[in-house]
C-alpha cells in the first residue's frame, strides 16, 4: 500500500469517477482502476459502490478519513523537519472562498513578513475540511460553516447582509423589505456552492419560495457592478457596502436574524501549524475586520 496508492485513491474518492481522476493524475484509466483494484484486495472490502455511477461507500468514506489523516500527518512532519533544521517554512498557504475581504491583512502581513510567500488558493467551503485534514492548507477562511473533528476557529466577522438594488429600483427606497417581498425579484447571485448562494436559497427555502436567478456569476465581486448596472438585486454584506459606496446601488436591510455573513478562520491544531501560518494567523485574527 504505497503513497501514490493513496493518493491516487483520495482523487478518486474526491472525484468519483475513473476517467475524470485519471485525467487529473495524468495517468492512464486502467492503471488507476488496478490500484483502486489493489487497495480493496488488499482492505479486504470494496470502497466504492459500482451500480451505475461510481460512488463512495461507508467502507470507503471510513478509509478517505484514515487516509487524509495519514498523508496530512506525513507532510507536516516534512514541515517540521524543514523549519527545525533550515530557516524554517517559509510559505503559508490559505484558502478561502474569496480574497476581497483579505487584501488588506494580506498586504500588512507580506510588509511585516516580505521573506514569507504566501499561497492562495479558492475553495469551496465543502472542501475546506479536506484540504485542512489532508494538510494541503494552513488555514481556512469561510463565510458558512464547515464541519470536521480537530478543527479549530476564531469568529472574525458577524456581518449584517442586506438586498443591494439599482438606485430606479421600486425597493430603493425602503429601509427593509421581507423575504417574502423578494419573492419573483430577479437576482444577481453567485455560482452554486458560495456562500452568498447558499445563504440566498436557505433564505428562501425556508418559507418554502425559490428565488429567480437572472444572473450567475464566477466573480462575487462582480456582483455589486452587474446589480449597479441594473441587471437586477441581490444579497450584499455590509463589508461590501463599506467599500463599494461610490456604485450607483441602495442596500436594503432584510427583516431576517438569519440573514447574515459569519466570516470564519479554520486550521488545524495550534501544534501542526508552521511559524508563517501562526504569524498570518496571528495578523488575520487581530485585524479590525469592523
Amino acid at each position: 500500500m504505497d503513497l501514490n496508492s493513496l493518493r491516487q485513491f483520495l482523487v478518486v474518492a474526491r472525484l468519483e469517477h475513473l476517467s475524470r481522476a485519471a485525467e487529473e493524475l495524468r495517468v492512464a484509466q486502467p492503471s488507476v482502476s488496478r490500484t483502486i483494484a489493489r487497495l480493496e484486495s488488499e482492505l479486504g472490502a470494496p470502497l466504492f459502490d459500482r451500480g451505475g455511477r461510481l460512488r463512495l461507500n461507508a467502507a470507503g468514506k471510513l478509509f478517505r478519513a484514515h487516509v487524509e489523516r495519514s498523508l496530512g500527518e506525513l507532510e507536516t512532519g516534512k514541515r517540521a523537519v524543514a523549519e527545525a533544521t533550515t530557516e524554517g517554512v517559509r510559505t503559508v498557504r490559505l484558502a478561502s472562498e474569496t480574497f476581497l475581504t483579505l487584501t488588506a491583512p494580506l498586504a500588512a502581513f507580506k510588509r511585516a513578513h516580505p521573506s514569507v510567500e504566501i499561497e492562495l488558493q479558492w475553495s469551496s467551503a465543502d472542501d475546506m475540511a479536506r484540504l485542512l485534514r489532508a494538510r494541503d492548507v494552513d488555514l481556512c477562511l469561510v463565510s458558512q460553516p464547515i464541519h470536521a473533528e480537530g478543527l479549530e476557529q476564531e469568529l472574525l466577522l458577524d456581518d449584517e447582509v442586506g438586498v443591494a438594488t439599482p438606485l430606479d429600483h421600486p425597493l430603493a427606497g425602503r429601509a427593509s423589505v421581507s423575504v417574502e417581498e423578494l419573492a419573483g425579484q430577479s437576482f444577481v447571485t453567485a455560482r452554486s456552492g458560495h456562500w452568498q448562494r447558499r445563504l440566498l436559497e436557505r433564505l428562501f427555502a425556508a418559507r418554502g419560495l425559490t428565488p429567480r436567478i437572472v444572473c450567475e456569476v464566477d466573480e462575487p465581486s462582480a456582483i455589486v457592478e452587474l446589480i449597479g448596472a441594473g441587471l437586477g438585486i441581490g444579497l450584499v454584506p455590509g463589508f461590501a457596502r463599506r467599500m463599494a459606496p461610490q456604485l450607483p446601488l441602495v442596500w436594503v436591510g432584510v427583516d431576517s436574524p438569519d440573514c447574515r455573513r459569519r466570516l470564519t478562520l479554520f486550521w488545524e491544531g495550534d501544534g501542526d501549524l508552521s511559524a508563517a501560518a501562526r504569524a498570518l494567523r496571528a495578523t488575520i485574527t487581530g485585524w479590525d475586520w469592523g
